[in-house]
C-alpha cells in the first residue's frame, strides 16, 4: 500500500513538473516576443515583425494545452491545500502570459507603420523600458517555479519603476506632438507601444500577486494603483 501511495504522490509530482514547463515555455515565447518586437521597432524589421506576430499562435496553443493539463490534475488528482493552489495559479498564469504574448504581437503590428526616415528621440527610450518588463515576466515565472514568495515581492515592487518609465516616454511625446504638429502620428504610435509594454510590466506584477498567494496561502496586500500613470490608453 505504501508502495502504491509512495508511486502516486511521484506521478502527481510529475505532472506538476510538467505544468511548470507549460508555463516556463509560455513565458520564454512572451519574453523573447517583447523583446523581438521591440528590435524589430527600432531596426524597423518588416519580416521580423511579422513573423513575431505569426509566433503568437504557439504561444495561444500553449495556453489551451496548459489550461487543459490542469483541468485534468484537478480532475483526476483531487489535490488539496498548497497543491491546489499551485494549480490554479498556473491556469490563471498562463491566461496572463497569453496576454503578455498579444503586447508583443500589438506592438510589432505598429512596425510597418512608423516612418523610420522620421524617427523620434523617445523610440531610443523603449528597449530600455522593455527590458525592465521582459525581467519581470522572467524572474516572476522563477518565482512560480520556486514557489518563491520573497521573489514574487521583490518583482511586485520593481513595478513602480516602469511606470516610472512610461511616465517619462509620455510627457517627451506630448512635448514632441506639440512642438511639430508633424510628429502627432509617429508620437501616437509610439505612445501606444509604449503603454503596451508598461502593461507588460502589470501583467508581471500581477503574477507577482498569484505566485505569492500560492506560495503562502495569503493574498498580497493590493499595491496602490491609478494614481501613478499619466494616461491609460488600454
Amino acid at each position: 500500500m505504501a508502495t502504491s501511495s509512495g508511486h502516486t504522490i511521484k506521478a502527481f509530482d510529475e505532472d506538476l513538473d510538467r505544468l511548470r514547463a507549460l508555463i516556463s515555455q509560455m513565458g520564454g515565447l512572451a519574453e523573447h516576443g517583447i523583446r523581438e518586437s521591440l528590435r524589430c521597432l527600432v531596426q524597423h524589421d518588416l519580416d521580423g515583425a511579422a513573423k513575431v506576430v505569426e509566433d503568437d499562435k504557439k504561444l495561444d496553443a500553449l495556453e489551451i494545452q496548459t489550461e487543459q493539463s490542469a483541468v485534468q490534475l484537478i480532475a483526476l488528482r483531487a489535490p488539496m491545500a498548497a497543491d491546489l493552489r499551485d494549480i490554479v495559479a498556473a491556469m490563471k498564469i498562463s491566461s496572463v502570459v497569453e496576454r503578455i504574448g498579444d503586447y508583443a504581437k500589438n506592438i510589432a503590428k505598429r512596425v510597418p507603420l512608423l516612418d523610420k526616415s522620421h524617427a523620434i528621440e523617445p523610440l531610443s527610450l523603449l528597449p530600455e523600458m522593455g527590458r525592465m518588463a521582459t525581467e519581470m515576466v522572467h524572474d516572476v515565472l522563477n518565482a512560480f517555479i520556486a514557489r518563491d514568495a520573497a521573489a514574487a515581492e521583490q518583482v511586485i515592487e520593481r513595478d513602480r519603476a516602469v511606470d516610472d518609465f512610461y511616465n517619462s516616454i509620455f510627457r517627451t511625446l506630448l512635448t514632441y506632438m506639440m512642438e511639430n504638429p508633424g510628429n502627432i502620428g509617429q508620437s501616437a504610435h509610439l505612445l501606444f507601444i509604449a503603454k503596451n509594454v508598461e502593461r507588460v510590466g502589470d501583467h508581471a506584477t500581477n503574477i507577482a500577486e498569484m505566485v505569492y498567494y500560492a506560495a503562502t496561502g495569503d493574498y498580497y496586500v493590493d499595491r496602490p494603483k491609478g494614481a501613478d500613470s499619466l494616461a491609460d490608453l488600454d
